[in-house]
């Protein structure tokens, strides 16, 4: 059919408030992914400005640590830097030698390259030696401890256990060597009370006998100083803890020999790395040290390993020596941005937004000078690496995104299911109802002026307009009919229950099969009596449900059904009594209606049996059939009132009613009943509880 201009912009009308009501949605969600594609490519373009700036501030950050003498003490023990921490190894120091008799000097050396080894209870120890060999084959090392006022060693004691006293052993190539170092003060009372107690180490060969007559070594250095200050400052000051600050230079005499072996001396040492040193200081009478070195709650001092949180994500740090620049010494990578925590997808997404620049790689190379020679210092990194990052940011914020897209998901689905849909269906069958009603004709209009329009709603007040009157029209006819037809079953009732009046007198006898036939006639007009319609008498009618014998009734029913026209019905029975709940002339009535639907489908010539089977809280009564099987789609819908068979032929059954009373009769009786299509016909199975 062709529509013309008028007739198409009214057919688009009506589409409308659809359209409208799904475009705004559509870009609405369109809006918000864009909105989050803008934000994510605006990020992108920050993060990669500012991982170029980082760049530049790890690689001064990285070249002003490792300028510092801590970075320094770093470089030139990088080699060692991956060997246990405890016993101590001596570490080559940035500096030539150590002015090991002025504290403030040795303090300032070891506290600017940070070699100390820190241990609780204040105790620390650095374990050192000089970057120029022609200062002396010397280990030096320099510590602090917390103890009671230091208890000095009188010179010609026998045993060294009185005083304060500092222990050293050093361990290399096969030898080891002990020293052991009492505390002797140097008198300066004035000087004692304002800057605490001084004094010397003396260091003697550790035999562990008798020091009466031992000799000092010559060329073993050391001094102590201890605070005048207590470390604890409410401790009482008699007696508290003060801390010890110590200065020592070892003669090992093996590196003093290696030093003249040849034309150019090894330094440092080739194994700098397997001497081990230990140092303990020791109290008075107490073989408990108050400082060990080899205590297993050390603390290591900086090392290149802490380079990394100084560098970003895909930047690598290679460092080596200048006179061998392709030998990497230390490689270091910045931290990694675990994949786990970021989408896939979501880091390809990042990957593809444009950005301005697309220099992606960065390099830079610089040196840092010490004392034993240049390292060379290369910092590169990746800035895409910054998409890594980025993806994990935008993993924890694209499920606000998500939420957004689902809140307008489920708003729209809620109202395209719960409104839309249903206006859109009612619109078309409102609009074929109103040209069936038209069609028809109509009396008055009513008044829906305010709602009438070319869009949905329109149509659907006009469509009103029409149904509104049909109903009105349709509403008074049933009135009218229900009326008609109650009259009626009054007139048939009263009319035909006189003549079974005069028929029970004529047939009253126990024995006499008529009676019971006229009693069901009684139970159904009694049944009928009044009612407006046959489903509503069957639906409110009251059974008398009480025990009942259902083997003998059985036997009963399929003995008498040749009276009622039906043959060859065939029952075994079990020869005992089985008590069931049930109205006894409601349940033949049942059995009848199953009996006549089974003998018009069953095959010519064929039986119809009836079977009990019995389980402990109920019996089911099945009466079978050979025949054609009924549609699966029928097997509920048959014991609806008003469906019936094709082939019936003007029987009572031909109004669909039969299996309505039946099923009606079974649950008032508290049982079920339901169709099954068996191997050559079909089955009804009844199930009643037993008494």
């Amino acid at each position: 059919m062709r529509l013309g201009p008028r007739e198409a912009f009214h057919w688009l009308a009506s589409f409308g408030l659809r359209m409208l009501f799904r475009g705004a949605f559509l870009l609405l969600a369109l809006a918000t992914v864009a909105m989050a594609l803008f934000v994510l490519q605006e990020e992108k373009q920050r993060s990669y400005a500012n991982y170029r700036k980082d760049f530049l501030k790890s690689k001064e950050q990285v070249l002003a640590k490792l300028r510092h003498p801590t970075g320094q003490l770093a470089l030139l023990n990088a080699p060692t830097r991956a060997r246990a921490l405890t016993p101590l190894h001596p570490v080559l120091l940035p500096y030539a030698s150590i002015d090991f008799d002025d504290q403030n000097k040795v303090r300032n050396v070891v506290e600017m390259t940070g070699c100390m080894v820190r241990y609780r209870r204040n105790g620390a120890v650095c374990v050192a030696i000089g970057s120029n060999p022609w200062a002396g084959g010397f280990i030096y090392v320099a510590g602090t401890f917390a103890s009671a006022p230091l208890a000095a060693h009188t010179v010609g004691d026998a045993q060294l256990d009185t005083a304060h006293r500092i222990r050293v052993s050093v361990s290399m190539r096969g030898d080891t060597t002990r020293w052991i170092a009492p505390f002797e003060p140097i008198d300066d009372a004035g000087a004692r009370r304002v800057s605490g107690l001084r004094g010397r180490l003396t260091g003697f060969e550790d035999s562990g006998g008798d020091f009466t007559h031992a000799r000092p070594v010559r060329d073993f250095r050391g001094w102590i100083w201890q605070d005048a200050n207590c470390v604890a400052p409410s401790q009482d000051a008699a007696g508290c803890a003060r801390l010890s600050f110590f200065s020592i230079r070892l003669p090992v005499a093996v590196l003093r020999d290696a030093l003249f072996t040849k034309q150019k001396p090894e330094w440092p040492p080739h194994d700098l790395a397997d001497i081990q040193v230990r140092v303990e200081a020791l109290g008075p009478e107490s073989a408990t040290p108050l400082l060990d070195s080899n205590d297993s709650d050390a603390v290591a001092p900086f090392s290149l390993d802490e380079l990394p949180p100084l560098l970003q994500p895909g930047q690598s740090l290679v460092i080596a020596r200048a006179d061998a620049p392709t030998q990497e010494l230390v490689r270091l990578a910045g931290p990694e941005v675990s994949a786990e925590e970021s989408w896939s997808l979501l880091r390809q997404l990042i990957r593809r937004l444009p950005v301005d620049d697309g220099n992606t790689a960065l390099a830079a190379e610089d040196e840092v000078t010490t004392a034993v020679g240049g390292y060379v210092v290369r910092l590169s990194g990746d800035v895409r690496s910054a998409n890594r990052t980025l993806s994990v940011v935008a993993t924890r914020l694209v499920w606000f995104v998500a939420a957004m897209l689902v809140a307008i998901a489920l708003t729209w689905l809620v109202l395209e299911i719960g409104i839309i849909r249903r206006i859109a269906l009612l619109t078309r069958r409102a609009s074929d109802l109103s040209r069936s009603a038209r069609a028809s004709g109509g009396l008055e209009q009513f008044d829906l002026a305010q709602v009438r329009g070319r869009d949905e709603l329109g149509i659907l007040a006009r469509a009103l307009n029409d149904l509104l009157r049909r109903v009105k029209e349709d509403a008074e006819r049933e009135r009218i009919r229900a009326g008609q037809e109650r009259d009626m079953w009054h007139a048939v009732g009263h009319e035909i229950m006189s003549p079974l009046q005069s028929l029970m007198v004529l047939h009253g006898k126990e024995d006499d099969p008529a009676s019971r036939y006229i009693h069901r006639m009684q139970q159904a007009v009694r049944v009928l009596y009044g009612s407006a319609s046959p489903s509503e008498a069957f639906e409110t009618s009251t059974l008398q449900v009480e025990a009942l014998d259902i083997d003998a009734f059985l036997a009963h029913v399929a003995g008498n059904a040749h009276c009622i026209g039906i043959a060859d019905v065939g029952y075994a029975p079990l020869g005992q009594p089985v008590m069931v709940r049930g109205d006894e002339y409601s349940l033949e009535d049942v059995v009848t209606h199953i009996l006549r639907n089974a003998d018009r489908h069953r095959s010519a010539g064929t039986p119809i049996t009836l079977a009990l089977e019995l389980t402990e809280h109920a019996a089911r009564i099945r009466i079978h059939n050979i025949g054609p099987r009924i549609p699966e789609s029928m097997l509920d819908t048959i014991f609806e009132y008003g469906v019936s068979g094709k082939d019936d032929g003007g029987s009572e059954e031909s109004r669909g009613q039969g299996l309505f009373v039946a099923r009606t009769y079974m649950a008032k009786m508290s049982g079920t009943i339901v169709a099954q299509n068996d191997g050559d016909g079909v089955s009804f199975v009844l199930t009643l509880l037993r008494a």
